[in-house]
This record gives structure tokens, sequence and C-alpha cells, in this order.
């Protein structure tokens, strides 16, 4: 079944075994049912109805249904954000005191202060590791007996590219468990559960929602005992997704396919003709020829697809030009988000960034010029009149 009809018909469940023909009272906040034995049997076990709305409910089931099947996975859970649905992944796979994380150099910047934190609070040794050279990650792992390997299919916001069977591979020869932030390239580009990842996350706010209405994060696990962690953990922490979220999610998922495939062709557009541009000293997308990671990323991600972000640097420009560039936009929008169906842009420095030091940015290549495009489903020929006039 293809993507499209999978996100079109999924997200349909039926009905609970052993579910009480007439259907309870709905609250707020959870079902109340019409005699006492069937309460008891619903309290004792959650597959045999509903009881509280932290629990589960079925709206947010019907979410899960179809990012399940779209991942090729066994289950999921759904979260009230993407930063819950990942915190919730590292528990789940292992980050635990004294557990160590293999995580990539390059990540959102809000994924490296948890990181920090889990460090510093939960004695969880986290180490980092350049994740698009396989040597040495390999040499990382020569060193490690199980743990956590964390990592982005393409990062924020220079769009680099790991190669995702390889990392796999050498992960779990080592008793690694694999957690992958597909945020960036959605269902629509990559599975990697089929890769053999244990457990894949997204920040549903972004390309799965599309349409910024929401916030909401997801992740599914290849095995039914990782899928029934993960609710568990949710149910404990109390980080699960309100069901109008759930309902706003589901209804962008079944447009995801066709959203995606528009904004990737003229993020391919607009970054050929920026790399063009008088103004441009550089574009990070790894759809062009030129880039370090084009290889990779024709090899992994789907054919003719190389995501819809990508970031450019303004010649001798700092924060002062990037303001006056962004201020000067009519289309773009100046929102610190990414996968709407609006073209997005942000200033890496001051948003996704904003917590690392001047030093640390530029030791990942993100310069002070630097900017973030999330480009959208416009008429491309726009996109570029109105980048146009803000460069002059």
């Amino acid at each position: 079944m293809s993507l499209f009809t999978t996100a079109v018909h999924s997200g349909h469940l039926p009905p609970k075994p052993g579910a009480p023909s007439n259907p309870p009272i709905v609250t707020a906040s959870g079902w109340s049912y019409e005699d006492m034995e069937t309460l008891d049997v619903a309290l004792g076990d959650e597959n045999a109805g509903y009881v509280y709305a932290r629990n589960a409910a079925p709206t947010q089931e019907a979410f899960e249904a179809a990012m399940t099947a779209m991942e090729q996975g066994a289950g999921a859970a759904a979260f009230a954000s993407g930063m819950a649905a990942l915190h919730a992944a590292l528990v789940v796979a292992g980050a635990k005191p004294d557990a160590t994380v293999l995580a990539a150099t390059e990540l959102y910047g809000a994924t490296q202060t948890l990181l920090k934190s889990l460090s510093d609070n939960s004695g969880v040794d986290v180490r980092r590791v350049n994740i698009r050279d396989v040597s040495e990650v390999k040499n990382a792992l020569a060193h490690l007996n199980g743990g956590v390997l964390l990592f982005e299919i393409l990062s924020n916001p220079l769009a680099r590219v790991a190669d995702a069977p390889a990392l796999v591979d050498l992960a779990h020869r080592r008793g690694l468990r694999v957690v992958v932030d597909s945020t960036f390239t959605s269902p629509y580009l990559i599975q990697p559960l089929t890769l053999g990842a244990d457990l894949v996350m997204h920040s549903a706010t972004k390309y799965i929602g599309g349409h910024g209405d929401v916030l909401a994060g997801i992740v599914v696990a290849r095995t039914e005992a990782d899928a029934m962690a993960l609710r568990a953990t949710r149910k404990l922490f109390g980080s699960n997704l309100s069901p109008f979220d759930a309902y706003l999610a589901l209804r962008g998922l079944r447009t995801m396919p066709l959203r995606v495939r528009e904004q990737n062709a003229n993020a391919f557009r607009l970054a050929m003709w920026l790399a063009e541009h008088p103004r441009i000293a550089q574009v990070h997308y790894c759809g062009l020829p030129g880039h370090a990671d084009h290889a990779t990323a024709k090899r992994i991600l789907r054919e003719g697809g190389f995501g819809a972000m990508l970031a450019f640097d303004i010649k001798d420009a700092g924060r002062a030009e990037i303001f006056t560039f962004m201020a000067k936009l009519r289309i773009a929008q100046r929102i610190p988000s990414l996968g709407d169906v609006a073209t997005l842009i942000s200033y890496p420095a001051h948003a996704s960034h904003r917590a690392l030091t001047p030093d640390q940015r530029a030791a990942l290549g993100i310069g002070d010029g630097c900017v973030r495009l999330s480009v959208g489903i416009e008429d491309v020929n726009d996109l570029m009149a109105d980048l146009e006039q803000a460069l002059m």
C-alpha cells in the first residue's frame, strides 16, 4: 500500500476486545460506565475499555495507528510535544544512570540541552561523535557494550545526512539501541525502523501536522514491547497528547505525502537558485550535486527527495544584517518552526541554537550569517522574488 493510501485510510480503530456494546459516557477526563462490573474490567485491563484520558483515548490511538502504519512499526505513543516524545524514547531505549548515550554532535539545540540535563542530573554518560564520520563512530562504539545511539537523519540547521543503515548496523553489533529523530525527513522520505532502528521519533508539530496549528510528538517502535513501554512511560510522565491535537495531527498526516512532495520540489529549485546568487556565500542542501552528503542522501532517501529544509550563509553578514534581511521578507514568515505549508525562516543563532555559545555554534559550522529556511508550498517564483528583494 502506498504512503498516501496508508495516510488516508489509517487511523480508524476497531472496537477494543471485550469492550461493552453500550458505549460509556465520555467526560473531559475519562469515561463513565453504566455498571460497576464493566468498570472493574476496564480498570483491570486497558484493552477492555477506556477509563482515563491520561492512560489512553481513541483519537490519540487513531493517530498512533496511522503513524505505526506509515513507519512500518509495531506500535506507537503520541505525546504533547516533540521534546516529550524524545525524552520518553531515550528513557525506553535505556538512558539511565551510568548508561551511555552516544549522541551526534549536530543535534537540535533543545535536544542538546536535554542531553546535558540527563548528564548533570540523572547520571547518564553522554558522549559526542561526528555522526557523518563512520570511522569515528566505529571507534567510539569500540569502547562500548550497550547503551543508546541517538542521531537525526538530516541535521538542524545545516541538513547534513547521517548514513542511517550503516550506523544502525554498527550500533547493534555493539549492543546499543538506536533512537532516530526523523522530524526533518518525515515518513515520506525514509522509514528508519525498516533499516533496523529501534525507535523513531517525530516532532509532529512539523511535517506530520503540517499547518502550524498543533503541538505534538510521536514515537514509533519496532517492537510491541517497546511500544508498551512508551505508553507506560507517557502515562507516568503525564505527557499525553490531547484529543483535539491528536485529531489535528491525524488530519495533517492524511495530506503529508502531497505536501512534502511539493515542498521538496520547491526546496530543490530554491537551493539551485540561491547557489548562483551573488549575495550568498554557501547553500547547505544535500540535493545539490556538490554537497558532501549528496551521494548518501541519494542512497538512503526516497528517490528524488532531499528534504524541504535548507540553510544558507549570506556574504559578510552578521546579526544586524540578518535582522534587516529577515525584516524585509513579505512571504516567508519569521517563525522558529518548520514543516508548515507556509515558508518559514529562522535565524539559528537566536532561535534553535540560542543556548549555545558563539564558539559552540562555530564548531558546528553555524556562523552569524547563517539563515534556515523551511520551504512551503507557495509558488516557487514568488518565493524567489521575495528572497531577491530582501537580499537587495
